[in-house]
């Protein structure tokens, strides 16, 4: 029952942390939050009984990658009000590509051959 509780708990916050890194407008506190999302993965790591795996994730990802990413967004000072600017233009071609991908996604799904394979390779009496 505690496990449980810890699992939704942990899995919870990753999940809200891993959108607020998108969502968020602010790169420092978009770099903030994917170190919360680390930790708390690094949470669901012990919980698992991966220690090790736990320790590599904080010590690697947010001991060095994510300090350097906070450091390189803190020290650049990039205008990013300027850089929003022309995203709307790039919207429909975005919007076409992710509309292509979304509909492969079925096809892909209900295909019974794993990634580049040879459909002639397939032992007899498969359905395709």
């Amino acid at each position: 029952m505690i496990a449980a509780l810890f699992f939704y708990l942990f899995a919870s916050i990753c999940v809200a942390s891993a959108f607020m890194v998108i969502a968020a407008r602010n790169p420092v506190h978009s770099v903030l939050y994917l170190i919360l999302a680390f930790v708390n993965a690094a949470g669901l790591f012990v919980m698992m009984g991966a220690e090790f795996l736990a320790m590599i994730l904080i010590v690697v990802y947010v001991g060095a990658v994510a300090v350097l990413f906070l450091f390189v967004v803190m020290m650049l000072d990039v205008d990013f009000s300027e850089l929003k600017q022309g995203v709307l233009q790039y919207l429909p071609i975005g919007m076409l590509i992710g509309g292509i991908f979304l509909a492969e996604r079925p096809l892909r799904a209900s295909s019974d051959a794993p990634p580049g394979s040879d459909p002639d390779a397939w032992p007899k009496g498969r359905p395709v």
